[in-house]
C-alpha cells in the first residue's frame, strides 16, 4: 500500500477504533415539534471530534394493532433519548436449526430495549461540530420483512457521523403480520402498514431535521435486502415532491415484493390456527386483535408464514418497471449494487438445480435445460449461482438500465470481497454473502483480525456513500451505468467493468421477468 494511503488511514481509523471511549461533554439538546429531546454526545478516543446521539426518538404514536401509523404524542418534559428503543416484534421461523442461525447471524445480539409492538421510533447520529444544512441519510433495514431493528450494533451511525459528517437517521418499522396483515376486512390502502411506517418517519425528518443541523432538501434513502427494495417502492410510488433526493438500494429492489393476486392466504391460515372462526366468527380482525403478541409470535414462527406487501399501486405497484420506464417515478439518482454470492443464503440445503427451477420456472423445459448449460459450476454451487443471477443481479440490472432509458441517472456496484472477521458461523461456504458488505459500508466490522484491505475498502465504500449523498448527480465517484463498479476484487478497491459483460446471462430470464413484471417489455435491455 502506498504512503499516502497508509498516511489517510491511520488518520481515519485513529478516528474511527475508539467509537465508544466516553468523555466529558455537553450534553446535546434539541427542540422538535413533539417537545425537548436530550441526547448523549460521546467524544471518538484520540480525536478531538464528538458524535452526538438521539435514540429511541418516537417519530409515531404508539400504534393500534393493524391500523396506520399516527403522529407522535408530544410530551411536556424533556425525551430522554439516551438509549435505544425496542424493536418492533420480529419473526424467525422454526424448524429450530435454521431459526437458531437466522437469530445468530442477523439479530446477535438482540435488540437492547427488546421487542414491542410500540416500536415506531429512530435514532439521529449527528456530529457534534456546529454546523447548519447538512446531508442526510436514512436507513431502511432488511431482514426479508420478516425481521429487523435500527438498534442493532451493526448500524451505529457513529462512524459515519464522525468521519463524513452526514447525518444518520435509522427507523424501526413493522414487518410480519404486524406490518402487513392483509386482512380483507382493513381498507386495501391500509394494509401496508410497514410502507406506512417508513413514509411517517421520512415525514419526521422532512418537518425536525433542521434542528439536528440537516437540510430536509438533502435527504438520501438507503437500504439492503427488504430494505433496498423498501427504498425502490419509496421511489417508484413518488412521481411528485418525494421527501427524498436520491436512493441508494444494496442488494435489492421491488421485484422481491410484487404480488400478482394480493391473496390473503398466510393471514387466514393465521386466523385458522388460532380458531378464530369459532370465538369471532364475524371478524377475524377482531379476533387477532385480542391475542396476546406472544401467541401471535409463536404462531407465525411455527407455522412460517409469510407475510408480503400487498400491490396497492399507493405504496407498491404491480408494475414497477412500467412506471420507471414511462418517467413516473420520483426523478431522483440511484446507486444499486449487488453482492457475488447473494443466493447462498437462500439456497442452504439446495442442491438439486434441475429441481429448484421445476419449481421456479414449472413447464418450462426448454429454458430450464438453456440456464443449467449456462452455469457450468459443481452441483453444490450451482442452485446458488442461479439464484445470485435470478432474484438480484439480474433486477438490479434491470432498474439501473431502465432507470437511465428514462432518464435518470444511475450508478452500480458489484461487490465481491470476504474476510475471516466477516462470516458466518457455521457457513464456511457462505463466500461473498448478502448483506456481508454491511458492517464495511458502516465502519463497523470487527476490528479483530482486521486487514488493512479491510480497513481500506470500509473507508472507500463509507466515503462513496457519503460521496453519492452529497451531490447525487455528480455520483458516487465513478462512471455511472453501463459502467459498473467492481469493489474489492483481488484487493482492489475498486475495477471499472461493463455491464454487459457481467449480465451476460440474464438475457436468459427476460421472458421470464416481462411476465411478472420484474421487468417491462421494451425496457433498459439485459
Amino acid at each position: 500500500m502506498n504512503p499516502l494511503l497508509q498516511l489517510v488511514l491511520a488518520v481515519f481509523f485513529l478516528i474511527n477504533d475508539g467509537l465508544a471511549a466516553p468523555a466529558s461533554v455537553p450534553t446535546p439538546t434539541v427542540t422538535i415539534d413533539s417537545g425537548v429531546v436530550v441526547g448523549v454526545a460521546t467524544s471518538p478516543a484520540g480525536a478531538t471530534v464528538t458524535v452526538n446521539k438521539y435514540l429511541g426518538i418516537p417519530f409515531a404514536a404508539s400504534p393500534i394493532r393493524f391500523a396506520p401509523p399516527t403522529q407522535p404524542t408530544p410530551w411536556t418534559s424533556p425525551y430522554n433519548a439516551t438509549k435505544y428503543g425496542p424493536a418492533c416484534i420480529q419473526q424467525f421461523n422454526y424448524p429450530e436449526a435454521s431459526r437458531n442461525a437466522t437469530m445468530g447471524w442477523f439479530n446477535t445480539p438482540p435488540p437492547p430495549a427488546g421487542e414491542s409492538e410500540d416500536c415506531l421510533n429512530l435514532n439521529v447520529y449527528v456530529r457534534g461540530t456546529p454546523g447548519k444544512n447538512k446531508t442526510v441519510m436514512a436507513w431502511i433495514y432488511g431482514g426479508n420483512l420478516n425481521y429487523g431493528s435500527n438498534s442493532l450494533a451493526i448500524y451505529d451511525g457513529t462512524s459515519f457521523a464522525v468521519n463524513q459528517d452526514v447525518i444518520i437517521v435509522t427507523l424501526n418499522y413493522r414487518t410480519n403480520v404486524f406490518g402487513f396483515p392483509n386482512s380483507p376486512e382493513l381498507p386495501f390502502t391500509k394494509r401496508n402498514l410497514g410502507l406506512l411506517d417508513q413514509r411517517l418517519a421520512l415525514d419526521w425528518i422532512q418537518r425536525n431535521i433542521q434542528s439536528f443541523g440537516g437540510d430536509p432538501k438533502k435527504v438520501t434513502i438507503f437500504g439492503e435486502s427488504a430494505g433496498a427494495a423498501s427504498v425502490d417502492m419509496l421511489v417508484t410510488t413518488h412521481p411528485i415532491n418525494p421527501p427524498f433526493r436520491a436512493a441508494i438500494m444494496e442488494s435489492g429492489q421491488t421485484s422481491f415484493y410484487i404480488n400478482p393476486t394480493n391473496a390473503p392466504t398466510s393471514w387466514l391460515a393465521l386466523a385458522a390456527a388460532l380458531n378464530c372462526s369459532a370465538t369471532h366468527p364475524q371478524s377475524n380482525l377482531t379476533c387477532l386483535r385480542n391475542q396476546t403478541a406472544s401467541t401471535i409470535k409463536s404462531t407465525i414462527e411455527h407455522l412460517a408464514l409469510p407475510f408480503r406487501p400487498v400491490s396497492d399501486n399507493v405504496t407498491n405497484l404491480r408494475y414497477p418497471e412500467a412506471a420507471r420506464l414511462n418517467g413516473s417515478i420520483a426523478p431522483v439518482p440511484i446507486l444499486t449494487g449487488t453482492n457475488t454470492n447473494e443466493g447462498t443464503l437462500f439456497t442452504i440445503g439446495v442442491t438439486n438445480a434441475t429441481a429448484y427451477l421445476g419449481g421456479t420456472l414449472p413447464g418450462q423445459t426448454a429454458l430450464i435445460n438453456a440456464i443449467l448449460a449456462s452455469y457450468p459450476l459443481p452441483e453444490s454451487q450451482q442452485v446458488a449461482a442461479i439464484a445470485t443471477d435470478f432474484a438480484f443481479q439480474c433486477p438490479a440490472a434491470i432498474v439501473a438500465n431502465d432507470s437511465i432509458a428514462a432518464g435518470f441517472p444511475a450508478w452500480r456496484y458489484f461487490y465481491n470481497a470476504t474476510f475471516p472477521n466477516i462470516q458466518l458461523a457455521g457457513f464456511p461456504t457462505a463466500g461473498v454473502f448478502h448483506s456481508s458488505e454491511i458492517p464495511l459500508v458502516w465502519g463497523t466490522y470487527p476490528r479483530v483480525n482486521a486487514t488493512e484491505d479491510e480497513r481500506a475498502l470500509s473507508q472507500y465504500l463509507q466515503t462513496s456513500w457519503a460521496t453519492f449523498a452529497r451531490n447525487p448527480s455528480g455520483g458516487p465517484g465513478w462512471a455511472g451505468v453501463p459502467i459498473v463498479a467492481d469493489l474489492g476484487t483481488g484487493g482492489v478497491l475498486n475495477t471499472l467493468v461493463s455491464a454487459g459483460d457481467l449480465d451476460q446471462r440474464c438475457a436468459l430470464y427476460r421472458l421470464v421477468f416481462e411476465a411478472t413484471g420484474v421487468a417491462a417489455p421494451g425496457g433498459g435491455g439485459v
